[in-house]
């Protein structure tokens, strides 16, 4: 049995690293935060009370966290990378700047052990029901030794690429759809309520018509709640579709549709809905369009 150590127990995190449990690996956890320790340790798992206490002796070591500097942190500063078997896979799935991946993993391979590169889509549902697609860029060895951890955690795997930094690229492209989707779905929203039409009404015609999608359809009816769940928060869009346009800059490709969304969110952040759902773009909208005394 393959012991994997996993950094990062946050709302998708934990259920991942649950999942590996459920498929027989050892799974030992570390997380900043006891209580998410303690539930990875309900479940089956085993809690650290370090990065480099998790990573200990372990053949593969997956990073759930929020970004490159994260993982920078928990590799190199706590002492996960040299804490691992020697010929230990690191397996990066948070979403992150290509470039940032690319070196990551240099320096990663230069202590002998393999690296992939692997972000994941499917949101907190995915995680849970081990649903996630995965979008791996790696060597082909590196990638069929991670083959079975991905399996686990996702049914939708994809090898996009052989270096490390292409799996990023991809996730890259999925989030400037997924955040343009969903700043487009509130400005529809948007317009729609201010000539008095039902929000509610709406959803249910275009989320069955050709205008539909994913995001039109989970995040639509999100936004007609005042405090709905959070499943992902509007300063994680704020951050990946800052990566959107830094990859953009970096290939020299216009992406004005991207930065347009990336202004929304930015201004929903910017009125202290950072830590809201990500449906909550739509208080941005609000702001710019408010119901007047005589609205409908």
């Amino acid at each position: 049995m393959s012991s994997i150590a996993f950094i990062g127990l946050g709302a998708m995190g934990a259920p991942m690293a649950e999942n590996l449990v459920k498929k027989q690996f050892r799974v030992t956890g570390f997380d900043m935060r006891p209580q998410a320790r303690d539930a990875l340790a309900a479940a089956g798992g085993h809690a650290a009370a370090s990065a480099g206490e998790a990573a200990q002796g372990a053949d593969a070591l997956i990073l759930m966290v929020v970004n490159a500097a994260q993982a920078r942190a928990v590799l190199f500063d706590a002492g996960a990378l040299a804490a691992l078997a020697p010929a230990a896979t690191v397996i990066l799935m948070a979403t992150c700047p290509p470039g940032e991946v690319e070196a990551i993993a240099a320096e990663v391979e230069k202590s002998g052990r393999r690296f992939v590169d692997a972000p994941v889509s499917g949101g907190v549902n995915g995680a849970r029901g081990g649903t996630l697609t995965i979008m791996a860029g790696a060597a082909q060895a590196d990638f069929d030794a991670a083959r079975p951890m991905l399996d686990a955690m996702g049914n939708k795997v994809f090898h996009v690429g052989l270096r490390p930094g292409q799996g990023a690229t991809v996730k890259t492209v999925n989030q400037l759809l997924c955040g343009v989707h969903i700043a487009v779905a509130a400005e529809a929203l948007s317009l729609a309520q201010k000539a008095g039409i039902d929000g509610a009404l709406l959803f249910e015609i275009m989320g069955g018509s050709a205008a539909s999608s994913w995001m039109l359809r989970d995040r639509g009816p999100r936004m007609l709640d005042d405090e709905p769940p959070v499943a992902s928060a509007v300063d994680i869009f704020v951050k990946d579709l800052g990566i959107v346009l830094d990859a953009g800059r970096a290939a020299k490709a216009s992406l004005p549709l991207a930065a347009a969304a990336h202004q929304m969110f930015l201004a929903a952040s910017g009125l202290g809905h950072g830590g809201r759902d990500d449906s909550q773009v739509v208080r941005a909208y609000r702001a710019l369009n408010p119901k007047a005394a005589n609205d409908a």
